[in-house]
């Protein structure tokens, strides 16, 4: 008898340790959660730091971009070595459900409106950006023009040869243009519309960013971009004045998941980084970035909040699902004669 309850003894000891490491109570791993970042270095670097600071959880993090965080979770798919993607557009976090390359979390600090959160829990909008208008004030006054206030304004023959926008193909800002004129006109009608642009455009760039810099130069003479990007410029002296599109602005959703089975031991720290990433702490380094969170922050000068854009009522999923499709189309039609850096 005594050696069956021996026995017995051991096997309830086993099983509650193999329980404990699993849920991370046991070995050095309870306080560290490995993170990939989309978050631009110096920032994630301030936002992981000032995790750490607050629960002494220590964040071991690689940075990615959107489309380089996707392919690395697919490529560990059958053993994850992250537990939570942290940043990056929002498209690629619905890329990445729809892979089956994150988990669902209900988040007690997802007090975002429902249209910057997937309704399953599987991704969390953090900040957001608005397309909006880059216009240098000194060519303004040398071409004789106002600033454009609308996507109308934007195919002006007083613009032609001075407007700069992103190449769909490489930038997702410039998806973002091509997805946002097909919702606001139908398909047929925004594609003519982007005819009708490409009349103006002096060069298509591949970064998303560039166009902004070049307006900021006075290399050209408006830009097309993300608000946070515009205000950042204007912020350093560049004569620049910031304007959003009348008929409606779309907009990007930096967001954060979790990873489908992450390091088990690495589970409750990874939510509890996704929680603190939604808060108002994190929120306040956001928004020291030009970008416009979710949470009630000061922002940071010239940046303007998203419920005073009149912001399209865009469907990401949608987006995520006809982007390939939506710029073989803008290839055939405009990008085979496009001129691009």
């Amino acid at each position: 008898m005594k050696r069956i309850a021996l026995v017995l003894l051991i096997a309830v000891l086993a099983v509650s340790l193999a329980g404990a490491a699993g849920r991370g109570e046991t070995g050095e791993q309870v306080n560290r959660v490995t993170a990939y970042t989309t978050l631009d270095e110096e920032l994630a670097r301030q936002v992981f730091n000032a995790f750490t600071s607050e629960t002494g959880i220590q964040v071991d993090w690689v940075r990615l971009s959107t489309g380089e965080a996707v392919a690395r979770m697919e490529a560990e798919a059958a053993n994850p070595q992250a537990s939570i993607w942290f940043g990056g557009v929002g498209i690629g976090h619905i890329e990445a459900q729809q892979k089956g390359l994150t988990r669902p979390y209900q988040s007690p600090a997802a007090t975002m409106p429902r249209q910057f959160r997937d309704p399953d829990h599987y991704w969390h909008g953090i900040y957001a950006g608005m397309l909006a208008f880059a216009s240098n004030n000194n060519v303004m006054s040398r071409i004789g023009a106002e600033p454009p206030q609308s996507w109308e304004d934007l195919t002006d023959p007083v613009f032609r040869n001075q407007v700069q926008m992103a190449n769909p193909g490489s930038s997702g800002t410039s998806y973002n243009v091509l997805a946002t004129m097909v919702q606001l006109l139908g398909e047929d009608e925004a594609f003519e519309y982007m005819r009708r642009l490409d009349n103006n455009i002096v060069q298509y760039t591949r970064s998303g960013s560039a166009p902004g810099r070049n307006a900021a130069l006075g290399e050209v003479g408006v830009a097309i971009g993300y608000s946070h990007d515009i205000v950042r410029l204007i912020s350093e002296g560049y004569p620049l004045s910031i304007n959003f599109p009348s008929e409606g602005a779309g907009f990007e959703v930096a967001a954060i998941s979790l990873v489908a089975n992450g390091p088990a031991n690495q589970a409750e720290a990874a939510e509890r980084l996704l929680d603190w990433g939604l808060g108002e702490t994190a929120a306040s380094l956001y928004a020291s970035q030009f970008v416009v969170p979710f949470v009630d922050v000061p922002l940071a000068e010239g940046a303007v909040p998203i419920s005073q854009v009149n912001v399209i009522d865009q469907d990401d999923v949608w987006a995520a699902a006809e982007r390939t499709r939506l710029v073989d189309k803008w290839n055939d039609i405009i990008g085979e004669n496009a001129r691009t850096e």
